[in-house]
């Protein structure tokens, strides 16, 4: 191999180009790292009503490393998305020196149980509201269900001028409303959609 001139100059050439390839990495790493590269704003954007700017300011604090070029974008979304009202967070990049924390906030449809709250979409999350909200009930991962019926509950009974104040699935998926007005209204396990148009039509 020594003797082949061709050889040589392709390995010459290939290491050449390694080196000038570690040397701009290294400058990259340096200037990357450089504090004029630092983030300098955060802007949180969306339909926000619930995020403080405290706890916004929590995790860019305790939570947010390096500059523009070296921060963990998922990281920083993942910190996010543990505020108790935030149910989706895209984070990106703004040149020069900021980040873009669009937040998807839940909206809170009722309270489930006495623990949490559920959203439009149906799903559980932890969060405080003071506003008086119907209160569904139902075993383990049946929430989206019960929700679903919840709005299906409110719509039949609209046409009577009446709400759906709770909503109880029993471990034996028996359905129980309480109305605004105290009526109790047993559903049963089957015909449950049939049932409350009849309950409906003798309310009338």
């Amino acid at each position: 191999m020594w003797n082949n001139a061709k050889a040589l100059t392709r390995i010459s050439n290939a290491m050449f180009l390694l080196a000038i390839a570690v040397l701009l990495g290294a400058l990259f790493w340096r200037i990357a790292h450089m504090d004029v590269f630092s983030v300098r704003a955060i802007d949180v954007v969306g339909d926000v009503s619930n995020v403080t700017e405290e706890q916004v300011k929590a995790i860019v604090g305790n939570e947010l490393y390096g500059t523009f070029f070296t921060v963990d974008l998922q990281g920083a979304q993942i910190a996010f998305e543990t505020l108790p009202w935030v149910r989706r967070v895209d984070v990106r990049r703004r040149w020069p020196n900021a980040l873009e924390v669009n937040v998807e906030e839940h909206r809170e449809l009722a309270r489930w149980g006495n623990t949490a709250l559920v959203n439009t979409m149906g799903e559980i999350f932890e969060g405080a509201s003071n506003r008086r909200l119907p209160v569904l009930e139902g075993p383990a991962g049946s929430n989206l269900k019960v929700t679903q019926n919840y709005i299906r509950f409110n719509k039949s009974l609209s046409r009577i001028g009446r709400e759906v104040r709770s909503v109880r699935l029993s471990q034996r998926r028996a359905w129980r409303l309480t109305l605004d007005d105290g009526t109790v209204i047993a559903l049963g396990r089957h015909g449950v959609a049939e049932r409350l148009s009849s309950f409906v039509a003798v309310y009338e």
